[in-house]
């Protein structure tokens, strides 16, 4: 965090006429909230790097971002735009991702050392709604959307394992084509069914619309994103935000849109598979917890060993065709992509779950030497589940960021041309230019 700080002032000093660094807010760890500002134009766009702790991409990307405006004037003030890159919404959990980000990048290294915190503790979401936003990053973020109303705002997210995909809270046509181009050129697999996306539009291959707030247990707000959230508070000033997901470990079979002979078996082994794995991973919870009375700041990494606990079952059941039916929605139409989705997304949740509990375990000390152990092995076995099973591999730092910078440009350009509107009731809408069909499954 102190790196992204410190590139971000050494570009300010270089170009001192053109970007400017000021601090926005504080974290609830009194680190300072950093907001780099490129160009002069009377139009904001806003891009927000780190709303998850342990996606670190958009640190670079925005870095990425910003010498690419002050490198080309048609970017920013030649089309009145002023560029607002907040370089990290959560520095406190980045930091507490340092374990890994140095490398070497490897499956295991990254989940042994992953923290992303609970739930009510990720400053991009607003379960409560913007009124009573309980943390400060949060506030930070809505005084930021009030002030600049931007025409534009871009969430920086990382996928650990699978593909890239957008999610917009209006269309912008046009943007699936710039993304195939970009991940095209970039070698970048696109993320066809992503499992948070399951039940929404598609607005194009690997682009998905996201619904608008509603009020949803906390499994639902997990597995669909989390719409009560950020993306949608500056939609009163006509905002279009988009989140761009960029994957980590690449995994070709989620953008291959063929069928498979019998998808209802892969759904019963995927559902049990994550049954077993959670029912495992809370027998080990047990065995830690009388250990952990003395080890600092345990609360931090129990909070959300409990959310994917919670989880995984009702994600198994979910996508059981045993289980699901009554009162609950068809799944959609299931091709080698979902199916591949939803098989990562279900590991995904055991190894997070199992490389929490590998850092309570290890912080127990001697006591919980057995179930470190244990933990161990479960890591190496589904870390090679993930290269051997999916055939996972590893995008370098440098094609994360650009393929990401690249559909931010593309987003921003394509939001442009919608002209925000203001109504007399003051509330943000669009100009008939924007009444493009929306396409659905």
């Amino acid at each position: 965090m102190d790196e992204l700080g410190a590139h971000a002032a050494a570009l300010v000093a270089r170009r001192p006429g053109d970007a400017r660094l000021r601090r926005v807010g504080t974290s609830r760890g009194d680190t300072p909230l950093w907001l780099l500002s490129v160009g002069h134009g009377g139009r904001h766009a806003l891009v927000v790097a780190g709303p998850h702790a342990n996606e670190p991409v958009g640190g670079a990307t925005v870095l990425r971002l910003a010498e690419r405006v002050l490198s080309d004037p048609r970017l920013g003030d030649g089309t009145d735009t002023t560029w607002n890159l907040l370089l990290c919404l959560d520095p406190d959990g980045a930091r507490r991702n340092e374990g890994w980000l140095s490398g070497p990048y490897t499956l295991g290294r990254y989940f042994r050392h992953f923290f992303r915190p609970g739930f009510l503790e990720q400053p991009e979401w607003l379960p409560d709604g913007a009124e009573r936003a309980a943390l400060p990053e949060t506030r930070a973020l809505l005084d930021l959307q009030d002030e600049l109303r931007p025409f534009f705002q871009c969430s920086l997210h990382g996928v650990d394992v699978g593909g890239g995909f957008v999610e917009l809270t209006r269309d912008l046509p046009g943007i699936a084509q710039r993304l195939a181009q970009a991940a095209a050129r970039l070698g970048i697999p696109r993320e066809l069914g992503p499992y948070d996306t399951l039940y929404w539009p598609t607005l194009g291959p690997a682009v998905y619309r996201i619904p608008p707030p509603r009020r949803g247990d906390l499994a639902a707000a997990i597995t669909e994103a989390a719409v009560e959230s950020t993306w949608f508070h500056p939609h009163r000033y006509g905002t279009v935000t988009a989140v761009v997901e960029a994957p980590m470990w690449g995994v070709t079979a989620v953008e291959d849109a063929s069928p498979l002979p019998d998808p209802e078996a892969v759904l019963r082994a995927v559902s049990g598979t994550l049954r077993r794995d959670t029912r495992r991973l809370a027998g080990l919870l047990d065995r830690i917890r009388p250990h952990l009375a003395t080890v600092p700041d345990a609360d931090r990494l129990l909070a959300p060993v409990d959310d994917y606990l919670l989880v995984g079952p009702g994600l198994a059941d979910s996508w059981d065709p045993d289980v699901y039916g009554a009162g609950q929605r068809p799944l959609p139409s299931l091709d080698t992509a979902r199916l591949t989705a939803l098989g990562i997304s279900g590991r995904r949740v055991a190894l997070r779950t199992a490389g929490l509990l590998h850092q309570l375990a290890r912080a127990a000390g001697p006591a919980a030497a057995g179930v470190l152990s244990e933990l161990d092995g479960l890591i190496d076995d589904w870390c090679a589940d993930y290269v051997d099973g999916y055939r996972a591999r590893w995008i370098p730092v440098a094609r994360q960021a650009e393929y990401q910078a690249r559909v931010v440009l593309a987003a921003v350009e394509l939001a442009r041309r919608y002209t925000p509107v203001r109504s007399r009731s003051g509330e943000g809408g669009w100009g008939p230019e924007a009444a493009v069909p929306m396409h659905t499954e």
